[in-house]
């Protein structure tokens, strides 16, 4: 069947078909990873754009193609509505729906760009270029790429030279060509490779430096019940204490402690007795001048010495847009302080672990960008990743954010230390491989030597700088392309 004979079926079976390609794309995404889907998902869909009759009919299969593959992709986003059911469980699917409607708009602007600049090949910088805009505006949510799904394949380590956007570039540059007949073949054998080939990265050396990270598995819904909150207290502390010999680092996850830092000097000189020495690193809210503030800090014995506070917050679950409006409704958000939520902090900068050398912080969301692990102000020996995924399940949302802390390591080439409340907390190496997990709803710690840095990546140096010229000014040429050939016929 040719392109156009699978246009001339009814508009609806199109579009239904388009929504179930998107979402076998899906399959891809953690848990099931299964990488091969992205080339029976996507591949199918351009294909059926090359017979799309107008930009207007090619961008309602973008959409439908980007709703099916989002809303089975970011399920998870229904579970911090399930927190607290009684108060926001009715907005569970209003948040699925229109936040997959959301992602899947800027998909069809990229289907319908293509058609427009005149063939489907050109979805090949369209695509690129549209999830490029998905990282940055709006505050960004680049969740669910499909480069992210190619995490466990050889083409992974293709994000330290490329980036996610770059990578992005050159699979949907294979994608399309694998719907032409010309080039059909030799596409098909790089992406066969680029999945199945049987190459391992090398292994990282290691550092003397034991680092342990600090799992209490506080649900969210219980973690700060008054009678909950000395059970995971004990946890923390046990798990700070266990040993012969104390680690280079302790690791506790975002918020661990249920108080305002002023309030939290008690359970610091806790922290301080069972940690015998070790520096660690922990998550706490603060308050100052009225404002609150998610905050990473380091203590040496039970004295805050270094601090760092989160500054690319969540909208709508640390912060609300229109915050006086949304006050005046009644509406916060899901894990603010308060109606106006948190403040953000004044930007990325380094914690200097002693004896380990310099972290770049990254709270919970920042982990999600890959321009935000590139921000150090001087290169850091490590990523520092505290998170709170008790807000994402148990089961698709955590693995999600665990392999995009992956995807950072092999992007700079460093390793990652990461604590998750709930999980999954681990330490990473500079290739994306996990060398100390703890599995999702349990408690406990896990020690491991801190792998050493890589020499500074490609994309450690250029950041998504070249994605971004070569898709801007790519695009920009094939639109000037076609507004001279639309001249040249108004004149002929």
């Amino acid at each position: 069947m040719t392109p156009a004979a699978g246009m001339a079926r009814p508009a609806w079976q199109r579009l239904g078909a388009a929504a179930l390609l998107g979402a076998v794309a899906a399959l891809a995404q953690a848990p099931l990873g299964w990488s091969w889907a992205i080339v029976l998902g996507a591949a199918p869909a351009i294909w059926l754009l090359r017979g799309a009759p107008g930009p207007r009919a090619a961008a309602l299969l973008g959409l439908a193609f980007g709703f099916g593959h989002f809303v089975l992709a970011l399920a998870w986003i229904v579970e911090p509505f399930l927190v607290d059911i009684a108060r926001h469980g009715w907005m569970a699917p209003f948040a699925l729906v229109l936040l997959s409607l959301g992602m899947a708009l800027f998909w069809a602007g990229a289907f319908g760009l293509a058609h427009w600049l005149g063939a489907a090949w050109m979805l090949a910088l369209t695509w690129p270029l549209a999830e490029l805009a998905r990282a940055y505006i709006f505050t960004g949510f680049p969740w669910a790429m499909l480069p992210q799904g190619l995490l466990d394949t050889p083409a992974a380590q293709a994000l330290a030279w490329l980036g996610p956007h770059g990578l992005m570039l050159a699979l949907t540059a294979l994608l399309v060509a694998l719907v032409h007949r010309r080039t059909a073949l030799p596409a098909g054998v790089i992406l066969a490779a680029a999945l199945f080939a049987p190459l391992a990265p090398p292994e990282a050396p290691l550092t003397s430096h034991i680092v342990r990270v600090v799992q209490p598995n506080a649900p969210q819904h219980l973690k700060f019940e008054p009678a909950m909150v000395p059970v995971f207290n004990q946890r923390l502390l046990d798990a700070t204490e266990a040993g012969i010999v104390p680690p280079a680092l302790v690791v506790w996850p975002e918020i661990a402690i249920p108080y305002l830092q002023r309030h939290a000097q008690p359970i610091l000189d806790e922290v301080g007795i069972r940690a015998r020495g070790a520096p660690v690193v922990l998550g706490l809210m603060r308050q100052t001048d009225g404002r609150y503030y998610n905050s990473m800090a380091l203590l040496d014995g039970a004295r805050i010495t270094q601090s760092y506070d989160k500054y690319h917050l969540v909208p709508f679950g640390e912060y609300m847009p229109l915050a006086p409006l949304m006050a005046r409704l009644g509406i916060a958000g899901l894990a603010a302080s308060d109606l106006a939520g948190f403040a953000p902090g004044p930007g990325p900068q380094l914690i200097d672990l002693p004896s380990i050398g310099p972290a770049l912080p990254l709270i919970c969301y920042e982990a999600v960008f890959a321009h935000r692990a590139g921000a150090a102000p001087t290169r850091p020996a490590l990523l520092l990743h505290l998170t709170n995924d008790a807000w994402f399940g148990q089961y698709q949302g955590p693995q999600q954010h665990f392999a995009q802390a992956r995807m950072r390591a092999i992007e700079q080439g460093l390793p990652v230390v990461r604590s998750a409340n709930t999980g999954i907390s681990g330490i990473i190496d500079p290739y994306g491989r996990p060398l100390v997990t703890l599995a999702l709803g349990t408690h406990g710690h896990g020690d491991h030597a801190l792998p050493a840095p890589r020499a500074p990546t490609l994309y450690a140096r250029t950041g998504d700088l070249p994605a971004i010229l070569v898709l801007v000014l790519g695009t920009l040429a094939l639109t000037a392309r076609r507004i001279s050939i639309d001249g040249a016929r108004r004149r002929a």
